[in-house]
């Protein structure tokens, strides 16, 4: 299932400035493998994916989470989600439109980013690190940075390799 969100950001925020979305933006593909794990007792995982700038505020861009569950008690376990939860997660508000998505079952799990628009916004030139990561209840915790420059060069490609709660992670740019 690709997922693309376009919901528009009013502000620049800190990562970038407001600039008119151009019909040849830059797209952000990010596929997420989630290991099928044979363990007495499993539960899908959380999985944050934000950005982070050197100088900048770090932007969510996706939290995946029990988001449906009775008077909201599936927000109680994101702070498991460490590293981003102190990042930027203890400061939003649940759920977080064009963010908030169900948790997803192994596989694997293709989102897409398009600048300008949704949660990621317009980014200016620089490093980037795009980060992901996973807590499982009864289970590990795992978090995967790729770094990448800004703007890319279309077909650029990062990929990393989880060890436990994700597998391959890759993340490409297209126009």
């Amino acid at each position: 299932m690709q997922i693309r969100h376009h919901l528009l950001l009013t502000g620049a925020g800190a990562l970038g400035t407001a600039l008119p979305a151009a019909a040849n933006a830059q797209t952000l593909n990010l596929n997420v493998a989630i290991p099928r794990l044979s363990v007495a007792e499993y539960h899908r995982p959380y999985v944050a994916i934000w950005i982070e700038k050197e100088g900048a505020t770090p932007r969510t861009l996706s939290i995946w989470y029990d988001y449906d569950m009775k008077n909201g008690e599936g927000t109680k376990w994101l702070r498991d989600v460490r590293q981003w939860w102190r990042a930027s997660g203890r400061s939003m508000q649940f759920p977080a439109d064009g963010v908030t998505g169900a948790t997803r079952t192994p596989g694997d799990q293709k989102i897409a980013f398009t600048a300008g628009r949704g949660p990621l916004g317009a980014l200016t030139p620089g490093n980037y690190t795009l980060l992901v990561e996973a807590a499982r209840e009864v289970g590990g915790r795992e978090l995967l940075r790729l770094p990448f420059s800004w703007p890319p060069k279309p077909g650029a490609t990062v990929k990393v390799q989880g060890a436990s709660e994700l597998g391959a992670v890759t993340l490409t740019f297209s126009k």
